[in-house]
Order: C-alpha cells, then sequence, then structure tokens
C-alpha cells in the first residue's frame, strides 16, 4: 500500500488552492471543475468542492470541518514562509518557535479554518 494524498473538501474552492500554491510554490493541477491536486514530494494535497462530493459522494465529507488533523509541510527556510504568508494576511496561530525536540515550527490557518503547520528539522 502507498500513501497517495489528503483531500480537503470545501465550500471556498478557490481562495483554499491560492492559500495551498502561494504556501507550497507547487503550481495546482486543475484536473476537473471543482477539483486540484498539488503534487509534493512525497504526497499529494487534493482540493475538492463541496458540490463535486455532493454530486458523486453526498454527506460523505463536511467542507471546513476538521479540528483534529493538522497539515505539516517540512521546508528549509520556515522564516521565508512564515514572512512570505504574513504579507497576504495569513492568519498565524502561532509564530516561529522551537519546539522542545529542537524543529523550528510556524502554525497558520488555511482559508477553511485547518491547522498548517510549516517546519524545518534542526540541523546535524
Amino acid at each position: 500500500m502507498k500513501f497517495a494524498s489528503v483531500r480537503l473538501v470545501t465550500e471556498a474552492f478557490d481562495p483554499l488552492v491560492t492559500f495551498y500554491h502561494l504556501l507550497s510554490g507547487v503550481e495546482p493541477m486543475h484536473l476537473a471543475e471543482g477539483f486540484a491536486e498539488l503534487r509534493l514530494p512525497g504526497a499529494v494535497l487534493a482540493i475538492s468542492s463541496a458540490q463535486l462530493v455532493q454530486r458523486f459522494n453526498a454527506g460523505a465529507a463536511i467542507a471546513a470541518a476538521n479540528r483534529s488533523a493538522i497539515l505539516e509541510f517540512e521546508v528549509d527556510d520556515v522564516d521565508a514562509v512564515a514572512q512570505r504568508m504574513q504579507l497576504q494576511g495569513v492568519e498565524m496561530v502561532m509564530p516561529v518557535t522551537v519546539m522542545p525536540w529542537g524543529n523550528r515550527s510556524l502554525l497558520l490557518r488555511d482559508p477553511d479554518g485547518s491547522l498548517v503547520n510549516v517546519f524545518s528539522r534542526p540541523l546535524g
């Protein structure tokens, strides 16, 4: 088995795609109306409009209802990401902080309120 992707279901399709494009720098692939993928090294982040889910899987997923999962992105320079996202007015839940295990971490909220951890591991 191979872990393939995480899919976010949203009522705010364009703002969510734009957020993750800005965050990652990866160009989204629009595979259908209301469905896009950002193909990152190691995993795919899929974004689906709630209308698309209703059409094929009515009631199976509820947009913007996540309060338990944290999407995590490892980067080389957390400070550069923090500055870029802050300039765009993105909600910062936690400023860049060194965690007890050594990671430099930044917590953001995406347009649907999902928690996003951007981190770098300690050198050496």
